[in-house]
């Protein structure tokens, strides 16, 4: 399924949510490249939360370029047939987790400002975000991407946006 096709498709949780697909669907159709990194100021993205078994924890990348904690994601590239499978193909390759696979279906959706992302630093993400569960005794590794990744207790995530937060609520309602 395209992109466009499972956004139109989306049931989003909230009127908040609703007005992002909305926003994210208007970019698609004005801009049917808009999914790749090339596109600005505005280009999709996908990403991950992983959350442990029990859903006490949840994984999470400092990342390299931005020096924060969050979520695996990133751009979407050409291989990439669907959403989901860019976002499983970073999990993994972020994650260092090789059997990891996001549930289907998107959970949320959060727009925000990237300025290390193009020269003109005026670019946002569309992120596209989804949920994995971890197998028992999964063991991450950090990427080159990454400065580390480690499981954090979910009341005690480092320097917590409000829709990181909001991801983790949705997630472990899904569980």
């Amino acid at each position: 399924m395209s992109a466009l096709a499972m956004l139109r498709a989306w049931e989003a949780p909230s009127d908040s949510q609703e007005a992002l697909r909305q926003r994210y669907v208007a970019h698609l159709e004005a801009n049917p490249e808009g999914v790749f990194k090339p596109s600005v100021p505005d280009h999709l993205t996908a990403s991950c939360l992983v959350v442990s078994e029990d859903g006490s924890q949840v994984l999470l990348t400092h990342h390299r370029k931005a020096r924060r904690w969050f979520q695996f994601g990133g751009h979407l590239e050409q291989g990439d047939p669907t959403l989901w499978a860019a976002a499983a193909r970073e999990l993994r390759e972020e994650s260092g987790v090789p059997d990891l696979e996001p549930m289907p279906g998107i959970v949320q959706l959060s727009e925000h400002p990237v300025p290390f992302c193009a020269p003109s630093g005026d670019v946002h993400h569309l992120d596209v975000r989804f949920v994995a569960l971890a197998p028992a005794g999964a063991v991450p590794e950090v990427s080159e991407e990454s400065l580390d990744v480690r499981w954090w207790p979910v009341d005690a995530i480092p320097d917590p946006e409000e829709d990181l937060l909001e991801l983790v609520k949705l997630a472990q309602a899904r569980l």
